[in-house]
């Protein structure tokens, strides 16, 4: 089956073909009548697709966001009076840790089309800036998760950058338990996916385990610069990874004896799915064992007995890891939302295999690393808000948000994290070097210091945001 992630890629793909046909008719037209106005224009149109188009972008800006809210979102109309936020109605007590989002209307014109529109959100004591998509227009949700008293005081002020807002709003809350307080299980399908998602909630846990998936050995070609093999590069890079999905959790509070590499193949989770009792080897290592990829791990499972990269054992370890561990809270990736295969296959396996323990969680968080329709998002500069991502397809489960603000020395810390974690290290290309140059001179895109990787401007976040699924009961009592 196709995924929706393959088929806009493939409509993209189909477009900036049409795209470039077209520009090359023009570019013969032009060469026709003065050939030396060729080349300008040549790099004129790359330095622009650079700039502004080379982010996918699979939907209209101008279009609705859609989302299907459940009973526990509670709704108030608001509105802004001289760039005052104003509450319509008695909202009650506001808590410091609702999560508040706010509902609203953008119009941009030109200039949002060539600097990406943003609203600045003002208090006496804070500002954040929360960035949208080139030429965004329609409704979408600004995150106000952390600014409850100054809700309550009414002292939150909005200004559009490059974009107007409208007057009629809807403020939304949610009330959730601490899960901070829970026991937490979080699946992490690689290395790095517990910290991006969800370092500022382990790090402030009461009790987490970490539970990872695959190796995460392939694209190791720059470990081939050690003058190593193809085969030999990509063995370091899973024996590195599994090494940092135990090690690096240490930075957040979490002891490496709570930390468990199960050590399947990357990109391979989808096929064993299909096949639960077929073994799938590495694509690139020459492994078809995943013990030596477990030899940190402090609990014994039962895929050790074999070490088969089967989907038959991975329920199986993540059914013995569930009742050992006994989460009131299992934290992972969302299909809705994350397009990637090994995670829309975690996402398959945890669910399957909660059929086949008897305890059931209070609550699935889940998260996206990755988006559908947006590869940029969130979009705007590190250590700002996360308004809600895009979404045009209403599921047929209601969710309520959950938002978890990080402290600025949080967010340090999570960039740190991140920092320790070898694949998001890697040096960027040359192209994506010339790519950031251009992106910061002409359309203001701007990254942290921590590190080369997107990741670092997408994750390190004032917020951490989650989707809920409530109807997970237990069966007994610890």
């Amino acid at each position: 089956m196709i995924s929706r992630k393959q088929q806009l890629l493939a409509r993209h793909r189909r477009g900036k073909r049409i795209a470039l046909v077209l520009a090359l008719i023009l570019l013969l037209a032009v060469a026709s009548l003065d050939w030396r106005l060729a080349f300008p224009l040549l790099l004129l149109g790359w330095i622009t697709h650079e700039a502004w188009f080379s982010d996918h972008l699979f939907y209209n800006p101008r279009a609705d966001y859609d989302y299907r809210f459940d009973a526990a979102v509670e709704t108030l109309p608001a509105r802004l009076e001289n760039g005052c936020l104003r509450i319509q109605g008695e909202y009650g007590v506001y808590a410091a840790d609702d999560t508040l989002l706010l509902a609203i209307r953008l119009e941009s014109g030109g200039w949002g089309r060539l600097r990406p529109p943003a609203v600045d959100i003002e208090t006496a004591e804070t500002r954040d800036c929360q960035t949208f998509e080139f030429g965004a227009s329609g409704l979408r949700y600004l995150n106000l998760t952390g600014l409850a008293a100054a809700l309550a005081a009414g002292e939150i002020r909005l200004r559009g950058r490059r974009c107007a807002i409208g007057r009629e709003l809807r403020l939304l809350r949610v009330r959730h338990p601490d899960y901070r307080q829970q026991r937490l299980l979080i699946i992490a399908p690689h290395a790095d996916d517990a910290e991006l998602a969800a370092f500022g909630l382990y790090s402030q846990a009461r009790e987490v385990w970490i539970v990872t998936l695959t190796a995460g050995e392939i694209e190791a070609e720059n470990y081939q610069g050690l003058g190593l093999s193809a085969v030999e590069a990509a063995r370091l890079k899973g024996r590195l990874r599994a090494w940092d999905s135990r090690a690096v959790p240490l930075w957040g509070g979490v002891p490496a004896d709570r930390c468990v590499s199960l050590g399947y193949f990357c990109m391979q989770l989808a096929a064993m799915r299909k096949n639960p009792e077929t073994a799938f080897a590495s694509r690139v290592a020459d492994l078809d064992d995943t013990r030596p990829l477990r030899q940190g791990n402090a609990l014994p499972l039962p895929g050790d007995a074999d070490g088969a990269p089967t989907w038959k054992n991975l329920l199986a370890d993540l059914a013995a890891l569930i009742e050992r561990v006994r989460p009131e809270a299992i934290v992972l990736p969302h299909p809705d939302f994350d397009p990637h295969p090994d995670h829309i296959a975690a996402y398959a396996a945890v669910r399957e295999s909660l059929t086949h323990t008897d305890w059931r969680p209070q609550a699935l968080l889940c998260y996206a690393n990755h988006l559908h329709d947006n590869d940029a998002w969130p979009m705007g500069e590190a250590h700002t808000g996360v308004p809600l991502p895009p979404r045009f397809a209403k599921s047929p489960t209601p969710r309520s948000p959950w938002a978890l603000p990080l402290t600025a020395a949080e967010q340090i810390d999570k960039a740190c994290a991140l920092a320790m974690m070898h694949d998001l290290q890697l040096p960027l290309p040359l192209k994506r070097r010339l790519r950031r140059a251009l992106q910061t001179l002409l359309a203001g895109r701007r990254w942290p210091p921590y590190g080369a990787n997107e990741y670092f401007r997408k994750a390190v976040r004032k917020q951490e945001v989650f989707w809920v699924e409530r109807n997970h009961r237990r069966r007994h009592s610890p």
